[in-house]
This record gives structure tokens, sequence and C-alpha cells, in this order.
């Protein structure tokens, strides 16, 4: 459905994509990989028409809609309706029932409607989102990093979604259970080059590393050969009766193409060092409430918790509940508003917080950054742990002002490993990461020799990382002692589960062997009058409408002709006219609300 064919793109001397062409067929799920900066948004924003490639195109069947999520939320409606209308077609820029529509279907109430967007949490604002792109109903859906900004429960929400979407698809993320679930096929921008398989991601970098190691030997075995050839021609040269024999070697090297040498792709390399004399146990909470307002409602109320040495505990949850808030209490960093949080004596704790971005010293360098962590550091620790963090050689010395989000989080990620923890209180540490480097980290995390504490909605890593769990759920939080795998199956979400016993309730195996053969019945006789009276107002609107038009115009030539009596009549008739358009705008949204509502009890 989609063909790309010879694109390439450089910004300046970086060259991104290099001819590359590939297609998306019908209904494919295809989550793009590869590494931070290597073109993935820039990809996106080709297919979606924002930018031009230096070179090839994008072909499209006719009429095919591209819908493009960005990474960024902008809003600029004031209410959550007229921002999703936004996404509709220009022949339904009128039908703000189809928005409404989707975002009922997202879970939004009638009341939300007339919100404002920026009071909902980021996991609705994504929704929103999405309700304004789907709203458009495109054939392929572009997703660049959804995942961002969404809490556990709505990623777990969007994967049942995106795994029941129709059409085409094409998802970044660095979330790689997430992505392996939702998608069909995987497609990797690596070495400017683009790959497809059908599958997902590690049988593709597994591929592609086979592929390289191959590539590799043969080119080692042909430089091997190359100096034998050249041994026998600088041998062999003066001797006469050797001379055909020479040069058809010469011939052979002038024709051979040289295998160049892989160009090194650099990997973070993470190793968190753990402190010497650790105790039994870290930190322990007791009985910790705590409020902003320092008064009831508590977010967090009477929570009771000893963390041993050797503890991996996942903070889990939905967004604004709480999680970071109860980091950043153990990091000292706010002081509890009931009970107490008690650190070890000798326990040493390095915290990572999204919101420390904002505490770098903005005039610093990255080595300079990294060695106010620990001033017992030198320079070259410095500048060595400024290469594993991808600042190699001058990149070491650029000023913090000038790097990106993502650059920002790996220097906190370099202070924090330039200091020897007992504990590491960790938040949401695999943003801004691409998917390799959220790998390194999580390996990271596991070989280290302390105990973690880590708020991540990532649930690959609280399966494969986390023994222990504070959970934010149902307006509680509460200790669940096990791993994530058997907190989904003894305990669960009390929003999913809420869904799951009104889905048993309402749709029993008898109930709806009766209830289908009763709306087989009854579903001509209640939807065939609806459909006739939605054709009958929509053939009303139109006429309406074009006569209202014709008015206009001829309102317009009485203006011209300054005629007093007939600008005044066609105005008259102008306002009585849309008042019965609204009027019928009125009815066909009731009309039509009312033939969704029934059609609903028909599907399937």
């Amino acid at each position: 459905m989609l063909q790309a064919t010879d694109l390439s793109k450089s910004y300046g001397s970086q060259l991104l994509l290099d001819h590359i062409s590939f297609n998306i067929n019908s209904r494919e799920r295809v989550g793009l990989i590869g590494r931070n900066g290597h073109g993935k948004t820039t990809l996106f924003r080709i297919i979606a028409g924002v930018e031009d490639p230096d070179t090839g195109t994008i072909s499209l069947p006719k009429n095919y809609k591209v819908g493009y999520l960005e990474q960024h939320l902008k809003f600029t409606q004031d209410t959550v309706l007229k921002e999703a209308c936004l996404g509709l077609r220009p022949e339904h820029k009128e039908d703000f029932w189809r928005a409404e529509k989707m975002l009922s279907g997202l879970g939004f109430a009638g009341a939300d409607m007339n919100r404002h967007p920026g009071e909902f949490s980021g996991g609705f604002q994504v929704r929103i989102q999405l309700a304004k792109v789907i709203a458009g109903e495109p054939n392929l859906l572009l997703l660049d990093e959804p995942t961002n900004y969404l809490d556990i429960v709505s990623i777990r929400w969007l994967e049942r979604f995106l795994i029941d979407w129709k059409h085409e698809l094409i998802l970044i993320t660095h979330d790689r259970s997430f992505m392996d679930k939702v998608c069909s096929h995987t497609m990797v921008i690596h070495r400017r080059k683009v790959r497809k398989i059908e599958g997902s991601t590690e049988k593709l970098y597994d591929q592609i590393i086979k592929e390289e190691e191959m590539y590799e030997k043969t080119r080692q075995n042909d430089e091997k050969r190359q100096k034998e050839i050249e041994t026998f021609i600088s041998r062999f040269r003066a001797k006469a009766r050797l001379g055909g024999l020479v040069q058809s070697r010469v011939k052979m090297l002038e024709k051979k193409e040289k295998m160049d040498k892989l160009e090194k792709i650099k990997s973070l390399e993470f190793s968190f060092r753990a402190a010497p004399e650790s105790a039994k146990w870290t930190v322990e909470a007791q009985n910790l409430s705590f409020s902003y307002s320092g008064k009831k409602p508590f977010l967090i109320e009477k929570l009771n918790i000893l963390v041993d040495s050797q503890d991996r505990i996942g903070i889990i949850g939905k967004n604004g509940k709480g999680k970071s808030t109860l980091i950043k209490l153990f990091a000292g960093i706010l002081q509890p508003s009931g009970g107490e949080t008690k650190t070890h004596p000798n326990v040493k704790i390095g915290y990572f917080g999204q919101t420390n971005i904002d505490q770098l010293h903005p005039l610093n360098t990255v080595e300079e950054e990294i060695v106010s962590a620990h001033p017992e550091r030198n320079y070259q620790e410095a500048r060595n742990i400024a290469g594993s963090m991808l600042f190699e050689g001058d990149a070491a010395l650029k000023k913090v002002s000038v790097l990106s989000g993502g650059e920002k989080s790996r220097v906190l990620l370099g202070k924090l490993l330039v200091s020897p923890s007992h504990l590491l209180l960790l938040d949401e540490p695999t943003n801004h990461l691409d998917m390799q480097s959220c790998d390194s980290l999580i390996a990271a995390i596991d070989s280290f020799e302390g105990a973690v504490m880590i708020v991540t909605h990532n649930e690959m890593y609280l399966s494969a990382l986390v023994n222990r769990l504070i959970v934010f759920d149902n307006g509680r939080v509460f200790v669940y002692e096990g791993g994530y795998s058997d907190f989904l199956k003894d305990v669960g979400w009390q929003e999913e589960a809420d869904l799951k016993n009104k889905d048993l309730s309402e749709n029993s195996w008898k109930a709806q062997k009766k209830a289908r053969a009763e709306l087989v019945q009854e579903k001509s006789r209640v939807l065939k009058p609806l459909e006739n009276q939605i054709k009958e107002i929509e053939k009303e609107i139109t006429r309406m409408e074009t006569g209202l038009h014709q008015d206009h115009q001829e309102l317009i030539n009485a203006s011209t002709k300054s005629d007093g009596p007939e600008i005044a009549r066609l105005a008259k008739k102008s306002y009585q006219d849309q008042a019965k358009i609204n009027t019928l705008y009125e009815e066909l949204t009731s009309i039509t609300e009312q033939y969704e509502k029934e059609a609903e009890r028909f599907i399937g």
C-alpha cells in the first residue's frame, strides 16, 4: 500500500538515509527500530509529507490517508472535542459526532468533551491525539514513541487497541516487548540502509549479526587472498615465462571490488559500581504518608516496607499517583507528612530522576558535570565514563546547554556511574534511550550487586528484574511480595478487572446466544427506519446549505448595489435558514447516536 523508492536524506554532512527502498503492504503492522539519531523520526516525517527527501519518492494509492501521531504532544484548541475534530477529513469537518464517538471509545466520558486537553494526564493526552488521528480515518497509522507519556495501564490498553487495528501501522518505540506483541513485521535503519522482515526484533537483529559476521569473514579472506596475489605478482613479475600468470592476477586485482571494513557502531556501556561494606538492609518506610499540602487526602498513606541489600523492587501504577514522589522520599529530597523513612547509616544512595535534567549546570561540559558528582575522581576517569555514555573525544567537552533531552539523560547516568552506591533509586531511566541502550541499562541493573528500586512502565523489564513490587492502584499503595507476572495472575489491575467483570456479567455465553437471536430479528426493524431518517435529514441539510450558499452570493450582490430592502430580506432568510440547519444537525446527531447505540447490539 506504501512504496518508498530510492529515498535519501542528509543534514549537512550527516547522511541518515542512503538510497533506501521498501514496501508496507496491506494490514502490515511494522515496528521501526534503529539507534537514536539514525533517522527513524526523519523517515516518519518524510512518509507523512512533513519533510521532503533529498532523493526518491513515496508512492501511495489514490485517496490513501496517513495519520501521524508525533512524539511531542501539541494542543491548539480549548476543549477535548474541538481538538479531536481537527483530525476530521474536509468532507466531514462538521460531523463532530465522529470525533466524539472516537473519544468515547477511548475512555472519555460525555462530561470530558468540553474540558481542556491540558487538564488530563499524559496517558489521556496521548488518547486525545490518537482520537484526532484516527477520526481522520487513516489508512496508515504512524506512531512515534506513543508509550513515552503513558503509564503501565494505558500501555496495556494501547497494546490491545493496536493488536485490533485493521489497517497499516508503523510504530517507533524503545519498548521491545510492546513492539513484538503489536507488530507483525520489523524494519530497521542500520548503516543508513533499511531492512524489513516478518517477525520480531530479536529475529531481525540475529539475522543482521549473522550477516555481518559472514561479511567480516569474507572480507578477511578476501584481504588474505589479495595479499597472496600481491606477493605472487611481486615475486614473479620479472619471470618472463610466468608473465601470463602475473598479468592475469594483476587484472584479477583490478576487477575485484574492495570490501570496506564495517564501521563500528558504538553502544552504551553500563556498569554500576557497588559501594563496599554493604548492610543487611538499605532503607525502610514506617507508616509512611505524604501529601504536597501536608494534609489529607494523602498521595501515599501508611506504607511499610524494609528494603534488603539485594532487593529488586518495581514501583508501578498509573501516572500522577505518587511513584516519583515515593522515590524522592527515599532519596531524601522530600520529607514525609506522616510516619518516617530511615536510611541505614552506612548506605550510599544513587538517584536518577527525570526532573534532575533541569538541575544540570548549563555552562558545564559533560566531563565537568560528571566530575561534579564525585570530585575525588579525576578528569581522565570522567572522560572514560563520558566515552561509555557515547560522548567520545571532544564530545565530552560539549556544554550541557546544547545537549538534547536524550543526551542529558546520558549525562545523568554518567554521574550515577561515577559514584559507588548500595541502593539505586531509578525513576524511568529508559526514557530517551533507544532499544539497544535500554537493553544495556537493564543488563547493568541486573548485574549490580546492591539493591534497586525502579519506576518503569516496561512490562518486560519488570518481569525480568524485580522480585517485589510497590503498587499504586485503585486509590491505595501496597507492597506485593512477588514478581510482576505473579502480580498480574494473583492481583491484576483494578481497571482491567472492572472491565472484565463487566464483560462477564453482560456477555455470558447463554445471554449472548439469546441476545443474538433476538438482535437478528430486530436489526431490520430497528435500524432501517433510523437509516432512512438519517438519509432524509442529510438530504435536507444538503439542499438547505446549497440554498444558503446561493443566498450568500445574492447578499454579496445586493451589498454591492447597496440594495437595503434586499439585504434585509436575504439576511433575515439566511438567519432563519441557518437556524433550521443547526436544528437539523442537532437532530442528525441525536438520531445518529441512537443509530450507533442500537447498531452496537448487532456487532458480531
